[in-house]
């Protein structure tokens, strides 16, 4: 059921609230052009980052002025130095302008220091928050976003895409008023001495800035052409170097199209990798140039208005202290066309960021929202005609029943459904239509149905993992929906078949049910679910790292670890996808008797696989087709002699009443 809708040929996927998850882009097209509004929305979404530091921003400004104007004195000071000190001979005059050139750069560079430190704090706080804000956004997505993303999207966006934009974040924003805060005041004071000078220093600039323009909007493009190209390869080595990809790859022999799919992605990705490092070189290589040899041309201008005789022709001193002004001009201008180029790539990194964290949560909490930690919960279930339709429709699951091609003969005690009789119920969208029941608490309700006849999804709607289209889901008479999602899942236990554990110690993926329980409780925990005295048998016992996913262990291990997880959480509301199904025969009757003992004054809602469940079973519902064709308890649906009665007398005909090592009834939806 997790992975309906994800797959592996989508290249861009839907969002929840039904807008594009990310944008991809054919080798060769550029992405469309980004409206004006979307720009100024994404410099003001990033300028809401730095509010909080606004103080410290301050200060930075003030030491980028300062150290500005300082920046200026020395050249004044090298042209009274020359027009004024040696011409007049006075030793206390050069002592002081040597001396002055000399103390007012130290002081430079000391502002320079406190500014370059807090330029880190700002850029590191900014980039901590940014992080923060994507990670705690995901957090609140639906579960529908997760079947319908890759994992490796997700983690590009948070790794690739957060991580591109942290040298503008800590760097850019400074240097850009440093460098204009120079290249102002180095104009002005080149203005006072020559204006003529100036105006042949400056001619070329407009130029320079169109071809800035040109150069930023080619960058963008390439930029997010070249983070989508990584986003693709992220999800691709995600899926096929984790322990279950490289399980899956090794089993079925497909290591070299996995090294060959690949190595056609990692191919890509060095082209635009090349492309995106080439872009504008020779466009910085002519503007270096022409940087270059402009100092030649403010000679040639000041040597001829000298030689013309002309009374305002600048001194040596003039010219001497505008070439310096000139050549700490080149290098703030230099800066500034290049930050225009840097800025466009990363605005195509930050629309990606800010496309994730403007997606709206589709199930978020009620204004008015109910904490359950503050009521005693009975758990009482209730379904009032709950309909319920996935976004997307992909076929409807199939099954092989007995006699089918390609199916196993089935065995005696396996309750197998059987093939369809007409009349076929009406075609019903993905999904669950008019599902009506209430549980008790202390009672035991299990779901038995074939494939895809909506089992699953109808446990999914308890905890909010969806919500439902009409009618409504009540725990002790609340509307689900009226009630804090955080609360929900406190109250709720959870074991499915395929066993989630993080790669960390037997103890931590414990206490991640109970952050808080000691020692003696975890001990009773995992004594009461079967598994205390293998988890002692391990090398570090409970400190015993699992592995990715808990490879380490066995089927059977994992699930007794699963469902201790649950036993520690101790919750009024108890859902269970057959959680014994990869057991032996002895541990399972161990959890079967704990099962029991959990299940007494909770409500227990279980994907029944095995007679075991079925029969303890205070109710059954049969699900096909997203309906309940069926209820009652086993003896009841057997004397009404309906579809349940049908599938059991298929099953159990030869009176073998051993419980079945598995059932035809899997746990998906």
């Amino acid at each position: 059921m997790m992975g309906r809708g994800s797959g592996m040929g989508f290249q861009r996927r839907v969002s929840a609230a039904g807008g594009p998850a990310g944008r991809f882009f054919p080798r060769g097209q550029p992405p469309e052009p980004i409206p004006p509004e979307r720009r100024r929305r994404t410099f003001r979404r990033i300028l809401a980052f730095f509010r909080p530091y606004r103080l410290r921003v301050a200060a930075v400004i003030v030491a980028i002025l300062a150290t500005s104007l300082l920046g200026l004195i020395n050249p004044i000071l090298l042209k009274l130095l020359i027009d004024d000190a040696i011409p007049s001979l006075d030793f206390s005059r050069l002592n002081l302008y040597v001396g002055l050139m000399i103390a007012v750069p130290i002081f430079s560079g000391l502002i320079g220091v406190g500014q370059s430190y807090l330029n880190n704090v700002i850029g590191q706080n900014v980039m901590q928050d940014l992080r923060g804000a994507l990670y705690a956004h995901l957090q609140r997505m639906p579960l529908r976003f997760f079947t319908e993303t890759k994992t490796g999207e997700i983690q590009s966006r948070l790794a690739n895409d957060v991580g591109g934009v942290q040298g503008v974040v800590t760097d850019t924003a400074s240097s850009v008023a440093s460098n204009l805060a120079v290249a102002i005041g180095t104009i002005v004071a080149m203005v006072i001495i020559d204006w003529r000078l100036t105006l042949l220093s400056l001619g070329l600039l407009p130029f320079f800035m169109y071809l800035t323009f040109r150069v930023g909007k080619i960058r963008r493009e390439v930029s997010t052409e070249t983070q989508e190209a990584l986003a693709d390869m992220s999800a691709t080595t995600q899926e096929t170097l984790s322990v279950s990809g490289m399980l899956l790859t090794k089993t079925f022999g497909q290591q070299d199209a996995a090294v060959s799919r690949f190595g056609g992605l990692n191919r890509r990705l060095a082209a635009l990798q090349i492309r995106q490092a080439m872009v504008g070189r020779w466009f910085f290589m002519i503007v270096g140039t022409i940087f270059s040899i402009t100092p030649a041309f403010v000679y040639w201008l000041a040597g001829w208005l000298a030689i013309a005789g002309d009374p305002t022709a600048p001194t040596i001193g003039d010219i001497v202290a505008f070439t310096t002004l000139q050549s700490r001009l080149f290098f703030p201008l230099g800066q500034l066309l290049n930050v225009q180029v840097e800025i466009q790539g990363a605005l195509a990194l930050f629309d990606r960021i800010f496309e994730y964290l403007e997606m709206e949560p589709s199930i978020v909490d009620a204004p008015d929202a109910i904490d359950l930690a503050e009521r005693r919960v009975e758990g009482r279930i209730r379904f009032r005609d709950v309909s319920f339709t996935y976004p997307s429709t992909p076929p409807r699951a199939t099954f092989e029943g007995p006699g089918a091609a390609g199916a196993p003969d089935p065995q005696p005690n396996e309750l197998l459904p059987p093939a369809p009789t007409p009349p076929e119920p009406e075609p019903l969208p993905f999904g669950l239509r008019d599902v009506d029941f209430e549980a008790q608490p202390g009672q035991l309700i299990a779901l038995v149905g074939p494939s895809g006849a909506g089992k699953t999804t109808t446990t999914y709607l308890v905890p909010r993992l969806y919500d439902v289209d009409a009618g409504a889901v009540e725990i002790d008479g609340l509307d689900v929906r009226r009630v804090s999602l955080v609360s929900l899942g406190r109250v709720i236990g959870f074991v499915t078949q395929e066993t989630y554990l993080f790669h960390a110690s037997v103890r931590e993926n414990l206490l991640y049910a109970k952050p808080d329980a000691t020692q003696e409780e975890v001990e009773a925990a995992a004594g009461a679910a079967a598994i205390h005295g293998r988890i002692l048998e391990l090398p570090q016992g409970y400190d015993t790292v699992v592995g990715e996913r808990g490879y380490k262990l066995s089927g059977g291990e994992k699930q007794r670890i699963a469902i201790a997880r649950v036993l520690l959480k101790d919750p009024r509301i108890l859902i269970l996808d057959e959680a014994t199904s990869a057991l032996d025969t002895v541990s399972e009757r161990l959890i079967q008797r704990a099962l029991e003992r959990l299940e007494r004054g909770r409500t227990t809602i279980a994907i029944a696989h095995r007679l075991s469940t079925i029969l303890r079973a205070d109710l059954i519902l049969v699900f096909e087709g997203g309906r309940v064709l069926e209820r009652g308890t086993h003896a009841e649906l057997l004397a009404r002699g309906g579809l349940y009665a049908r599938l059991y007398r298929e099953q159990f005909e030869s009176g073998a009443m051993d419980e079945p090592p598995a059932s035809s009834f899997p746990a998906s939806a």
